[in-house]
């Protein structure tokens, strides 16, 4: 009888381990899913950051068109300017909030639901074990 008592013991303690090889696979696999998500968004942002920078030097390029034209000209040449000038700053302001949004929504920079669920799995074993 002892010898039986043993022996599913040491089967439960069996299971038991390939139960925790297999839980912290699984969130390993989620905690990979999650930093690649984060990646994405993190590299969606850093793009929408120099589009940004991009259309703000736009910007400023035609603002020193529009200073030349309105200084050299003094005629309405230099309103066409202006319009552009202000079409491609809101551009950038757009771009900017887009980036900065994104950038946001990426970070922190760790797996918060795999964390969270490596927590939780961990209290469930803790209470188990005290059964």
């Amino acid at each position: 009888m002892t010898h039986q008592t043993e022996k599913s013991a040491a089967e439960l303690v069996r299971q038991t381990s390939e139960q925790l090889s297999e839980l912290v696979r699984e969130e390993l696999r989620l905690a990979t899913a999650e930093m690649k998500e984060k990646g994405r968004r993190a590299g969606r942002g850093g793009g929408l950051y120099g589009g940004a920078a991009l259309v703000g030097v736009l910007a400023l390029q035609a603002l020193v068109a529009t200073v030349i034209a309105a200084l050299a000209l003094v005629l309405p040449v230099w309103v066409s300017a202006l319009i552009v000038t202000a079409v491609l700053a809101m551009t950038a302001a757009v771009l900017a909030g887009q980036g900065r949004r994104e950038t946001r929504e990426a970070t922190p920079l760790t797996p918060e639901r795999a964390t969270a669920s490596v927590k939780a799995d961990i209290e469930e074993i803790k209470e188990r074990a005290h059964r």
